[in-house]
């Protein structure tokens, strides 16, 4: 299934609760303006190298369009409208004076220097310069890039038009980033496991977790989790799952990660390994925490999947069809759009920094962090039981109901 066809699905099945008629819900879900580009590098050999890059701007109704920069060998224009739609949906959720849109280019950076991942983040900047900005489209980190890339992007578009931090987030905080903007998404995704989990009367001591992806968000998730006494029994990395039934000893692996050359598990020996996608299939976790990439459970492995509680850290880590299966099996999914809304969050807090040129402290940025995150929690949580319906369900009526009314006061959607 292509991505934005799953994304579709979840949106009808909304829509369908709001009675939006045909052609109201196919406004809604086009995007406002595709951009494909060719970005040319040369290499450090001076080889001529081109790539693909995307930005689309999936709505503008609610305020700036919002949304990351990937860089991974599997980004086309289908993932890249279908992750710039989830960021409409999620800015609403969390209800953001934010749109949604994304962008990336089809490359493995793993693949090249320092310095040609510099070259084609300014030879993208070039290409798309004149369709973002602070008060048009907002760009930041997302899978494979980070505040490096973000300085370049930013110090790019200012040779066009002048000093504007705020046109970008993500930005290292000595370049007016935002304390507390690495760790937002995973400290998101570990507050509300949290409160999700006392909602459903598990205890944190009794609760195990298991987490799929330890890059950015799966580490701070699982440091949040497990300061909050978790126990953390398997997190896995391309190198493989790490298990102990008991809990992982988060602290160590985290050093071992930081001392390891290319930040990975591989080595590290205080536990059991075992394949990747052992993980998924555990029989004594309670919590799942899907954080690496899309798609990773389908009508195929759904039944193998034993945890009652899923989080979904990653964009679209549950199809479809499987994200039924696992509603009729009694399983809990907390969708995407709320679970990884902490970034996005924290990115808006940077941009307001910038606007005003005043900065906050990183304890007044966790605290307007959880602010937003438990209201729009809750907002979702009470949706869902108002509506009888999931919690994907509920996140995606009160994001389409707020998108909706701000399209119909711009005199759109009448």
């Amino acid at each position: 299934m292509r991505a934005f066809e799953a994304i579709q699905q979840f949106f009808d099945v909304a829509a369908e609760h709001l009675e939006i008629d045909e052609r109201l819900r196919e406004a809604l879900l086009m995007p406002h303006r595709e951009v494909q580009v060719q970005v040319t590098i040369e290499r450090d050999d001076g080889q001529l190298a081109n790539y693909v890059g995307f930005r689309v701007q999936h709505d503008h109704y609610r305020g700036p369009m919002k949304g990351g920069l990937r860089y991974h060998p599997e980004v086309d224009l289908d993932e890249v409208r279908a992750l710039a739609s989830l960021m409409t949906w999620k800015t609403a959720v969390v209800n953001l004076p934010y749109g949604g849109a994304k962008g990336g280019i089809g490359v493995d950076p793993s693949e090249l220097s320092l310095r040609e991942v510099e070259r084609l983040t300014r030879a993208f900047v070039d290409q798309i310069h004149d369709i973002v900005g602070p008060d048009t489209d907002i760009p930041a980190p997302d899978m494979g890039t980070d505040h490096r890339v973000m300085a370049w992007f930013r110090n790019q578009w200012e040779k066009y038009h002048g000093f504007n931090p705020s046109v970008i987030t993500g930005k290292p905080v000595e370049e007016y980033g935002a304390k507390g903007r690495e760790e937002a998404t995973g400290r998101g995704v570990g507050s509300l496991t949290f409160k999700l989990s006392k909602r459903l009367g598990l205890e944190p001591p009794s609760t195990k977790i298991a987490i799929q992806g330890f890059g950015n968000v799966g580490t701070h998730a699982a440091k949040y989790l497990y300061e909050s006494e978790f126990p953390i029994v398997a997190v896995s990395d391309i190198t493989g799952t790490y298990y102990h039934p008991d809990g992982l000893d988060i602290a160590a692996i985290l050093r071992h990660k930081l001392e390891h050359p290319q930040g990975l598990l591989e080595g590290y020996t205080e536990c059991e390994h075992l394949p990747i996608d052992a993980l998924l299939y555990l029989d004594d976790v309670h919590v799942l925490i899907p954080a690496a990439l899309g798609g990773v459970i389908t009508a195929d492995n759904v039944d193998q999947i034993k945890a009652q509680v899923i989080v979904e850290a990653a964009n679209g880590p549950i199809y479809p069809i499987a994200d039924k299966i696992l509603a009729d099996r009694g399983v809990t999914v907390l969708p995407d759009i709320l679970a990884n809304a902490g970034g996005v969050t924290v990115s808006y807090f940077e941009w307001v920094q910038n606007r005003q040129h005043y900065r906050w402290t990183l304890d007044r940025v966790r605290q307007e962090l959880d602010h937003t995150m438990t209201q729009a929690f809750e907002d979702v949580w009470q949706m869902a039981q108002q509506s009888d319906v999931s919690l994907r369900t509920a996140a995606y009526i009160i994001g389409i109901k707020r998108v909706r009314r701000a399209a119909e006061l711009a005199g759109f959607a009448t």
